[in-house]
């Protein structure tokens, strides 16, 4: 070559091919694919063999046991206060306790019948908050609504065929529930109970 672009000496100049930055960077891509899926397909056997399927097996279950909406059974029907009659004799030593209690319970919508002492036979002889009495009929109606009222009272039943009760005030009855209380204790009994779902 002559003239500006004259080579001299023994030296001569390497002519290199441009390098190819896109079929470097297509082969980086490949590789990354390439390895993911490899480490996918990895995972996918860890699955098969440590029983990875066991949330596809749950769904199964749940679609063979179709959903069913639980059931509400329908909630004892209970007298209202106003429908029993109460009679409240006192056991204790007080005085007057009987004809309070009594006001108490008038104020709460109860129909008061006697008021006064009770008899000998439980005269002084009630331990407890109380006693309930009154017929065998009474245990699933007025003892439950009465109940709410005095906690701890115990129930007894006798031979009577009317449907009043007798509410016999014990040593230990100090006052009886608060309205809050009452109220709660009577919704919690009123409340429906939902069945048992089926179970599959």
């Amino acid at each position: 070559m002559g003239g500006k672009y004259r080579v001299t000496g023994d030296a001569y100049p390497r002519m290199r091919r441009p390098r190819n930055r896109r079929r470097l960077v297509l082969a980086g891509i490949g590789a990354v694919v390439a390895l993911g899926l490899a480490g996918w397909g990895t995972l996918q056997l860890i699955d098969v063999f440590t029983g990875g399927d066991k949330s596809a097996a749950a769904a199964g279950r749940q679609r063979d046991c179709p959903t069913v909406k639980p059931a509400v059974a329908p909630a004892a029907a209970l007298p209202k206060p106003a429908a029993i009659k109460v009679n409240v004799y006192n056991a204790t030593t007080r005085s007057g306790l009987a004809k309070d209690a009594a006001e108490e319970l008038k104020k709460r919508g109860f129909t008061i019948g006697e008021v006064g002492n009770a008899s000998k036979e439980y005269d002084k002889k009630v331990p407890g908050t109380g006693v309930l009495l009154g017929a065998p009929a009474a245990k699933n109606g007025s003892f439950t609504v009465l109940g709410t009222q005095l906690a701890g009272a115990v129930e007894k039943t006798d031979t009577r065929k009317t449907g009043e009760v007798d509410l016999i005030l014990g040593t230990k009855f100090k006052a009886f529930s608060t309205p809050q209380e009452a109220t709660a204790a009577m919704t919690a009994l009123t409340k429906p109970a939902p069945s048992p779902s089926p179970s599959c």
